[in-house]
């Protein structure tokens, strides 16, 4: 006989893994160290004209699969009204069955419109209009969708040119008690190879008040931008190194160099270009290091692939993949140099291509020092890995080389206030695969330490690494 569709023990085979979930996991709260989410929406707590802007909006995973069921793009980023591209959708979405937008479109609507409706066609508009008067409601503004899940904190995506006005004003409401802290996101001012690196330069200058004509101008500038993030409760950094294919040093005067050569017009070779991002990200490293704050690495993304749809849409619109490129022996040494003078911060590497599952958790391996618990972290998986299977081989993976019970856990790397329910698909599939090692006899049935290990793994570990005040 068929299992319910997503009833109470959806993903929980075992007795073990249920009572872990419902006793332990669910009732966590959520810190979501890493997300999209804009600022300014939160300040504003803005409310959303329909479903389609919060469920469609910006979810490139919706519109990958979208245009794979046949979807054109009027529908789907194009000038369709938002209730016909709702329609379409849901025509659509019967179709993925097996791919965890499946799981998500449902526990959305479960958990935030309180609808266990299935979605489909002959179900589109009856979901249109339940939705939308929920959505009229303050608890559906972007604000209350936070509070109903839970939520503790959640660290935004911020370049360091960011006034961080948003945040200040956040934080300033003294009647919204959730921690909405930036991030430092600096890749534009490492990536010299792109056209825009002087018009960057030119907004770094003004946003630090730091003439730059020379690499040490640079990290001055970037300084006096961690500082800014610093009063404003920074605690994180993050990186998209996409692949890791570099690790040159260079001397002040080389970079130097390198500087003037690209502010004047002129082709850098490769070698000068894995200079400068060498040595842009030594810099940030040890003063994160300095500052105490986590530094995030997230590689091995191919991105922008059709150039036809990338001139059309832009960056982050579902053209992207996963590289297939190298990352051990570059990354060893970029950590490696940071450690040399004991100045490497604490980490988390995320990798895209499940390849480098084991990779990075040998990797971390090599630099924990003992002082942190987990001071080096593999991160969840991300992006394409963000589903059953890649969750299971990264914890797996993590679990075989080194220590699940320091993870950090989840977090949603969504500009949707929907995607909360991210956490509880992790939840689940976590608590499963715990409780089944325990039914199996890998693990003692002692429930004192696993409720320790599993309330670690989906909130207090990440309270107590990233020190955000929310414990």
């Amino acid at each position: 006989m068929a299992k319910p569709f997503m009833d109470e023990d959806f993903l929980l085979e075992t007795p073990t893994a249920r009572r872990l979930y419902h006793d332990y996991a669910a009732p966590q709260p959520i810190l979501d160290y890493h997300c999209h989410l804009p600022p300014a929406e939160i300040a504003q707590n803005k409310p959303f004209r329909n479903i389609t802007e919060v469920w469609l909006g910006g979810d490139h995973y919706k519109w990958r699969f979208m245009r794979s069921a046949g979807v054109t793009e009027d529908f789907i980023t194009g000038d369709q009204p938002d209730q016909a591209k709702f329609r379409r959708f849901c025509e659509v979405l019967p179709m993925g069955v097996g791919n965890p937008l499946y799981h998500w479109c449902h526990l959305e609507l479960r958990r935030f419109f309180g609808t266990d409706i299935v979605v489909s066609a002959a179900t589109a508009d009856a979901l249109w209009e339940l939705c939308n008067a929920k959505l009229k409601q303050p608890e559906c503004f972007a604000r209350g969708l936070m509070q109903s899940a839970k939520v503790r904190g959640v660290c935004t995506t911020d370049d360091p040119v960011d006034d961080l006005a948003n945040h200040q004003a956040i934080a300033a409401d003294q009647s919204f008690s959730i921690k909405v802290l930036p991030t430092f996101r600096p890749d534009r001012s490492f990536n010299i190879d792109r056209a825009d690196y002087p018009d960057y330069l030119r907004q770094l200058s003004a946003a630090s008040g730091v003439p730059i004509h020379r690499f040490a101008d640079v990290c001055k500038a970037l300084d006096a931008r961690l500082e800014h993030f610093a009063r404003c409760g920074c605690r994180l950094s993050d990186h998209g190194l996409d692949t890791v294919t570099f690790y040159e040093e260079a001397t002040e005067a080389e970079l130097d160099r390198i500087l003037a050569r690209r502010l004047e017009g002129a082709a850098l070779s490769p070698k000068d270009i894995e200079q400068y991002k060498t040595a842009v990200l030594l810099h940030v490293g040890r003063e994160y290091a300095k500052r105490d704050w986590a530094m995030q690495l997230h590689m091995s993304a191919l991105r922008n692939n059709n150039s036809r749809m990338f001139q059309q849409l832009g960056a982050d619109t579902g053209w992207d993949s996963i590289s297939d490129g190298p990352v051990a022996a570059k990354l060893s040494r970029y950590l490696d140099a940071l450690d040399r003078d004991n100045r490497l911060p604490r980490t988390i590497l995320y990798g895209l291509n499940p390849i480098h599952n084991e990779v990075l958790g040998t990797m971390i391996g090599n630099f924990q020092d003992g002082r942190v618990i987990g001071k080096m972290q593999f991160g969840s998986g991300w992006w394409f890995n963000d589903q059953k299977d890649g969750m299971i081989r990264q914890m797996t993976a993590l679990a075989n080389l080194g220590n699940l019970g320091a993870f950090v856990g989840m977090l949603t790397d969504s500009r949707s206030f929907l995607s909360y329910t991210r956490h509880e698909y992790f939840r689940r599939i976590l608590c499963n695969l715990i409780g089944g090692w325990v039914e199996n006899g890998e693990y003692p049935q002692d429930w004192a330490q696993l409720q320790q290990v599993v309330e670690g793994i989906c909130y207090h570990n990440a309270s107590r690494y990233f020190g955000l005040g929310t414990a």
